[in-house]
Parts: C-alpha cells; sequence; structure tokens
C-alpha cells in the first residue's frame, strides 16, 4: 500500500475528508460512534495522524514553547536549580496543552534554532538582550517572557527578590560578628580587590541586584568586603584560581553568587585544611537540592523555583491569548540558616 492519507481513510470508512480530520482534530464534532470506527480504519490502515506542519498552519499554532537558556543544555542542566526551572515550566505549560523545546543560541550547517524552529512564543531564562537567539525571537515578533535577564521594554519580566534576599545573607554575617568578608561573584572581572574598586558596569542583571543587597548591608556595618570574581556567566578556571589566592590569607566568610559557588569555595577551603564553619563561614544563594544535603548543610537564600517557572508560564499564556502582560513583583526570597555559618573564632 502506498502512503496513508486522510482521503484514504475516508474512503475506507466511506466518509468525507473534513469528517476524517475531525476525528483527529475536532472529535467534539462527531458522534463517539463514529469517531471510532474512524480511528479503528486509520489504525488497520497505519495512519498516524495529520501532519504537524498542516495541523499548524491550518490551527494557526504550533503548540510548541521554546525556551532559550544562557548555556547550552548540556552545561545549564549541570545546575539543579536551571533543571528545577525548566520542570515547572514544562508542567505548566503542559496543563495548558502546550509542549516546551530547548533552544541553544546557534547551530550547524546555519541552522539558528530561535530563528527556523515553528513555535508560538518563548520563554527567555537568564540571557543578555545581546545573545544571538534573543535578537532572532525579537526579529520574529514572537511573544516573549525575560526571567532574570536584563528587562526591555514591552518584555514581561519575571524574576525574583535578588536584592532583598543577599541583604538577609549579609546581614546575617555582620550580626554573627563577621567584617572581614570575600563576595565571590561572576560576570564580574574581580581579582581580589576591595569592592571600592570595583566598577559593576559589566555586572548581569542578577549579580547587580545582589551586590545591591550585599552591599547595602556591608555599607551599614562600616564593612569594605574583597570581590572574587570572572568575567563568565558560571565558575570557571579564572574564578577557582581567583578563590585559592583568597584563601591563601582567607576572610572569615564569604556570601558566594550561587550555592555551586558556595560549595567550590567549601571544596577548596576543606582542600587547605581550612573548616567551615569554625574558620570560614559560607553563605549561597538559591537554595539548591544539594545545599541541604553536603556537609556541613549550607546556609542560603531560597527562591521558589516553581512559582518563578508557573509565572513565566502564565505571562506567556496571557501574551499568548493577545492579553496585555504586565511584570509582576518579584517573587519573595528567604534566608534559610543552617550550619555553614557560625561566629569568627
Amino acid at each position: 500500500m502506498g502512503r496513508v492519507t486522510l482521503k484514504t481513510i475516508a474512503e475506507h470508512v466511506g466518509v468525507s475528508r473534513m469528517t476524517v480530520s475531525n476525528a483527529f482534530s475536532r472529535p467534539d464534532q462527531l458522534s463517539e460512534d463514529l469517531r471510532a470506527r474512524i480511528l479503528s480504519a486509520a489504525d488497520e490502515l497505519g495512519y498516524a495522524g495529520p501532519d504537524p506542519a498542516a495541523r499548524a498552519l491550518a490551527r494557526g499554532r504550533t503548540g510548541v514553547i521554546g525556551m532559550v537558556l544562557t548555556n547550552s543544555p548540556r552545561d545549564a542542566f549541570t545546575d539543579d536549580v536551571a533543571v528545577g526551572f525548566v520542570r515547572a515550566v514544562a508542567g505548566s505549560l503542559a496543563d495548558a496543552g502546550y509542549s516546551l523545546v530547548l533552544l541553544h543560541s546557534s547551530g550547524e550547517s546555519g541552522v539558528v534554532p530561535a530563528r527556523d524552529i515553528a513555535m508560538d512564543g518563548a520563554i527567555v531564562y537568564s540571557c543578555a538582550p545581546a545573545m544571538s537567539a534573543y535578537t532572532a525571537l525579537r526579529e520574529r515578533r514572537l511573544p516573549i517572557v525575560n526571567v532574570e535577564g536584563s528587562p526591555l521594554p514591552g518584555v514581561p519580566d519575571i524574576s525574583i527578590d535578588n536584592a532583598a534576599g543577599a541583604y538577609q545573607a549579609a546581614r546575617h554575617l555582620v550580626e554573627l560578628g563577621h567584617s572581614r568578608i570575600a563576595v565571590v561573584v561572576d560576570a564580574l572581572d574581580a581579582d581580589n580587590r576591595p569592592s571600592s574598586e570595583i566598577s559593576l558596569e559589566t555586572a548581569s542583571t542578577t549579580i547587580a541586584a545582589r551586590m545591591d543587597g550585599w552591599m547595602r548591608a556591608l555599607d551599614e556595618a562600616g564593612i569594605v568586603p574583597t570581590l572574587v570574581g570572572t568575567p563568565a556567566l558560571d565558575i570557571d578556571a579564572v574564578l577557582r584560581e581567583r578563590v585559592d589566592r583568597m584563601l591563601d590569607d582567607p576572610p572569615t566568610a564569604v556570601l558566594a553568587f550561587s550555592d555551586l559557588a558556595a560549595l567550590e569555595v567549601m571544596e577548596r577551603a576543606r582542600d587547605r585544611g581550612i573548616r567551615v564553619p569554625e574558620q570560614l563561614s559560607v553563605v549561597g544563594f538559591d537554595d539548591n537540592p544539594l545545599a541541604a544535603r553536603v556537609s556541613p548543610p549550607l546556609t542560603t537564600v531560597r527562591q521558589d523555583i516553581d512559582a518563578k517557572g508557573e509565572a513565566a508560564v502564565k505571562a506567556l499564556l496571557a501574551l499568548l491569548r493577545e492579553e496585555d502582560a504586565e511584570s509582576p513583583p518579584p517573587l519573595p526570597t528567604a534566608l534559610v540558616v543552617r550550619s555553614s555559618t557560625a561566629p569568627p573564632s
């Protein structure tokens, strides 16, 4: 038998091609008995269903939402926070009848997923506006929701209260009695220099907000922290080398831009025989699932990943309904005190 089409099934059952089409795409238009006969014939003839591209063209919708990640999916999924966000988005989209496709910023053979893949809209997760994928989505005039990235006019922004969470973290160290404090950050070129000597012009939106919270608490206490950073967007060889230099003459406490960075500091301190928290208190950010499982358990700032994913999907669905979708207030954060912090010895 040649290729099985809607017409093949229609002739087999003795109905119109439109009736067969309705059996797949508009089942409420048919009686249960007739639809069962059509689906049985389709199964018998080996018909998998209408062509997805043709169905999308007819409906004007693909049923697919894209997500652009800062890093490649391979790198992004080393972070349980990113994994949790993708899981929350995928679940909320599934509830609304949409599927999720992950988009990297460029591809081989001239393929740029953000430019070439059919989709109804996109969620951009923690990306800079200059990224090629972001630019491609804007040029396609697709509905976009921005999550933890640099705000853009007309694009709903989903964020957490980074500044408030960072303030609580720094205040916690101050109240414990620490005055020699280092701040470990990404997206900032800082090699063990006083914060007063470092410009924040190149800092990402997220890091700038966290720096605002950390510095407000430390300024109130008259403390000028040491900044240890890397121009990269994550932990790299540059940051590891600079953290090692910091530990040559260690502070009594460290504020890290993420839990993974905090765990990196703790591991390198342990390799040098520096005890946490007896000799070095460490505070992370995010409340990664690892934070409660390491030894000692990590003091950190919790963000609600599920709420962030659900808020992103809610805003995007509003745009798809052609409704105004304003940026909601930043989602709350909360300090979680565990055993990686203590008064200085």
